[in-house]
């Protein structure tokens, strides 16, 4: 072949790729602090921030600690965060009973933050089983063997009153009972809380990857034995019609925003919903994806920044707007330089 040898090509995709500034003007999915929510964890009492060791980096906080983990977050530009209890196990019944508890830890925490950061938007978990000794997201039945539905959306829609009545923007029931997001919209609106919006875990798996964060709500007691499998009222990881019936279901059920969870093995999902509805899309890149990238890095065999930004940018472009990270500090400080 001639050293002057030329392809007689017309279409050259690689020109818009040879300076920085093409790029960046061609660059189709962008990430920014406004795309984050920040998960966190509180806990009750005066006490310095707890590690948890499976999630490098996260740590339970005090109601203290939280407020400035609040405020160093909206200042970065993350927009909102999802609060998750970890209740004190004498608290713990087999009906969950303390999530009712009209003072609770995670309501005064609530109320907290939102009385010292009013800027940040609140959303809290609406679900039982950081408040069972079985750690399922509902009541069981006599038999033990099952989730009752019905008597477990009767206490979630009281539990989401209590929580807008405590000031949260957003509840986001995470149970995956049948009827719960049409049950808790009627519920808020006749209690005047018309302005309280609902983001749907609507396609949540019953995924492995929940490990770590079960051991940072105290909801892992059971692990490992047959009390504790959800795959009653989670979705199959094999299921992708099941993900669009759920989806559209609690869209039309007055659900704001339609949720993922997990997000980076489920892209598919987080695409095919986003299709499905005109509804905002949010997707929870849960605690084992986030632990999996840190142990990586840690044997060195993966760059921990890169490989980050490469996971939250892959879930943005499968279509979610908003996505629940732990690495959102980081990120937002990270885009923010």
């Amino acid at each position: 072949m001639p050293d002057n040898f030329k392809l007689d090509l017309t279409q050259r995709p690689r020109r818009l790729r040879r300076t920085a500034s093409l790029r960046a003007m061609t660059e189709e999915t962008v990430l920014r602090p406004a795309n984050f929510i920040a998960p966190l964890f509180v806990v009750e009492g005066k006490r310095a921030p707890e590690p948890i060791a499976s999630m490098p980096g996260v740590s339970r906080l005090s109601i203290a600690d939280l407020v400035k983990e609040c405020r160093a977050l909206a200042k970065l530009g993350v927009p909102a965060v999802a609060l998750f209890p970890k209740l004190d196990a004498k608290l713990k019944d087999e009906e969950g009973t303390a999530a009712l508890h009209e003072d609770g830890l995670i309501l005064r925490a609530v109320r907290a933050v939102k009385q010292q950061v009013p800027e940040i938007t609140v959303m809290t978990d609406i679900a039982l089983d950081p408040y069972t000794t079985h750690g399922h997201d509902g009541v069981l039945n006599a038999a033990r063997d099952d989730v009752e539905n019905d008597r477990t959306v009767a206490i979630l829609a009281k539990m989401a009153v209590l929580h807008a009545r405590a000031g949260v923007d957003l509840v986001a029931p995470s149970d995956m009972m049948d009827g719960r997001v049409l049950a808790i919209r009627k519920a808020l609106d006749a209690a005047d809380f018309t302005g309280t919006g609902i983001m749907a875990y609507s396609a949540k798996f019953n995924s492995a990857y929940y490990g770590p964060f079960r051991d940072a709500v105290g909801s892992a007691k059971a692990a490992g034995t047959k009390l504790l499998s959800k795959a009653t009222y989670q979705l199959g990881p094999g299921n992708r019609r099941s993900a669009i019936i759920e989806a559209t279901l609690d869209a039309a059920e007055g659900a704001d925003i339609i949720m993922v969870k997990p997000a980076g093995p489920y892209l598919d999902i987080i695409r095919e919903v986003r299709m499905a509805t005109r509804k905002p899309v949010a997707a929870y890149q849960v605690s084992g994806e986030y632990a999996q990238l840190h142990a990586a890095a840690r044997l060195g065999w993966l760059d921990l920044a890169r490989t980050r930004h490469e996971s939250l940018l892959a879930i943005r472009r499968a279509g979610a707007e908003m996505i629940l990270t732990y690495f959102a500090k980081d990120m937002a400080a990270e885009l923010s330089k």
